[in-house]
C-alpha cells in the first residue's frame, strides 16, 4: 500500500502546531496503525528528520496510552484501540489525517502525545477503596445481586484512553468519570465511601478543565471497550445523591 500521511507535527506545549504531509509506501495491510507509524518514523530517522511523537505501550489495546485522532475519529474507524486498528481499514492511495486528543483537558506534549494527567487526578481523588473491609474473603461469601456485578464489570473495562473526551464536541470527561465510580460504587467493598467517591471525583473533574455532558454520545460510540451510555445517567443519580447530604 501506498499512502498520504497528513500528521500533526509541534515540538513542545509552548509553541505552534501543524499538519505536515509525508508520504508512505510498502505498507502491508496486515501492519498495525502503529506500525505503520514504525515505518514512517525509521524513514524520518534515515533522512535525518525528527521522529513523529506518539504514544504506546502494550499494544494489546489494554493500556489504553496510544490513542490519536485519525480522519476526524477517535482511534479511527473501527471500534478499537489505535494500536488494534489495523490497516486493511484504509485503501492504497488513501489520504490518512492524524491528530492528538483535542481538549483543553488534554493539553498537548509534543506531536501526537497529549498529557492525561487529568485522568490520574480524578482517580486519585476517590478511584480506590480505602475503608477496612477485611481479608480477601472467599468467592461467594458476600453476595452480590447481578445486575450489579454486570454493571460492576462492564464498567471496570474502561482502560482510560480519552477516546469519550476527544470524540466529545465539549471535551466531557463524564463516561469516564462515570466509568470509575460505577465499578466500585455498586460493589459491598466501596460502599463506606460512595458518596465521598462521586462527590470528589466529579469536583477533580470540573476543576480539570473538562467540558460539560451535554449526552451527545459520540464517546459511547468512540469508547473501545463499549462503555454504556447508562453509565453517565448512573453517576448523575449518584451525585445527586450524594449531594443531598453534603
Amino acid at each position: 500500500m501506498k499512502l498520504t500521511v497528513r500528521i500533526w507535527r509541534q515540538s513542545g506545549p509552548d509553541r505552534e502546531g501543524g499538519m505536515v504531509t509525508y508520504p508512505v509506501d510498502g505498507i502491508s495491510p496486515d501492519m498495525s496503525f502503529l506500525e505503520m507509524l514504525d515505518v514512517l518514523n525509521e524513514e524520518l530517522i534515515e533522512h535525518g528528520e525528527q521522529p513523529v511523537a506518539f504514544d504506546h505501550d502494550c499494544r494489546e489495546g489494554i493500556c489504553g496510552s496510544c490513542g490519536v485522532v485519525i480522519n476526524g475519529e477517535a482511534h479511527g474507524p473501527e471500534r478499537t484501540t489505535t494500536c488494534q486498528l489495523h490497516m486493511r481499514a484504509f485503501r492504497d492511495g488513501d489520504v490518512i489525517d492524524v491528530e492528538p486528543w483535542r481538549a483543553k483537558g488534554f493539553p498537548v506534549v509534543k506531536d501526537l502525545v497529549v498529557d492525561r494527567s487529568a485522568f490520574d487526578r480524578i482517580i486519585g481523588s476517590g478511584g480506590y477503596v480505602t475503608a477496612p473491609t477485611g481479608a480477601a474473603p472467599e468467592a461467594h461469601a458476600t453476595p452480590v445481586p447481578k445486575p450489579d456485578a454486570e454493571l460492576a464489570f462492564d464498567n471496570a473495562t474502561c482502560i482510560g484512553c480519552g477516546a469519550c473526551v476527544a470524540a466529545c464536541p465539549n471535551g466531557s470527561a463524564m463516561l469516564f468519570t462515570a466509568a470509575k465510580v460505577a465499578h466500585l460504587n455498586v460493589l459491598p467493598q466501596g460502599g463506606p465511601e460512595r458518596e465521598r467517591r462521586v462527590l470528589d471525583m466529579v469536583d477533580t473533574m470540573d476543576a480539570e478543565d473538562f467540558g460539560g455532558c451535554t449526552n451527545v454520545g459520540e464517546c459511547v460510540a468512540a469508547c473501545p471497550k463499549g462503555i454504556p451510555f447508562t453509565s453517565i445517567a448512573n453517576l448523575n443519580r449518584e451525585f445527586l445523591r450524594a449531594s443531598r447530604h453534603r
